[in-house]
């Protein structure tokens, strides 16, 4: 068996350009096919009110530790 170090595969052997490339592609072929998501801006108030949060808060603790605490 070889002890060989693999490179880089797949996304991460890529530059940052050609993943923002394919994700465009797949983007455009999700709204296409209709498939796509298109946020109301209720959903994105509430998903950025949430992550703002979730970034200040630290490290991630569980609902149930969160309510024993208060």
């Amino acid at each position: 068996m070889s002890t060989q170090v693999k490179g880089r595969q797949g996304f991460a052997s890529m530059t940052p350009e050609k993943k923002r490339e394919i994700a465009s592609k797949g983007g455009k072929a999700a709204h296409a096919q209709g498939t796509a998501h298109r946020w109301t801006r209720e959903e994105a108030q509430r998903a950025g009110k949430i992550g703002g949060t979730i970034s200040r808060r630290g490290p991630k603790i569980r609902e149930s530790e969160q309510e024993s605490e208060v």
